[in-house]
């Protein structure tokens, strides 16, 4: 499947604070998440918790040890919401 990517200004917001570090690893995963954000090596799962509050389905992907990525998928659109450590699960 083909997807169409869209990031909320929440995301960038969230990715102009990440380290220099963590903002090139997720620069250097980009195009394997574009690719397909359910690929073994992102670790994608649902957060049952966001997705009651959102009344959709939340996925996280892992794009190191303390990052994650939060998007939903409508259709074979990603919407990225946030980037970040759990605590983003919080929130």
């Amino acid at each position: 499947m083909t997807h169409r990517f869209k990031a909320v200004p929440t995301f960038w917001k969230s990715f102009h604070k990440l380290s220099p570090r963590q903002q090139a690893a997720c620069r250097r995963l980009w195009p394997a998440f574009k690719q397909n954000p359910f690929a073994p090596q992102f670790k994608t799962h649902k957060i049952h918790a966001l997705s009651a509050k959102a009344g959709e389905t939340v996925f996280a992907a892992v794009i190191e040890a303390d990052l994650r990525v939060v998007f939903v998928q409508r259709g074979d659109l990603v919407v990225s919401l946030d980037v970040g450590s759990h605590a983003i699960y919080r929130t």
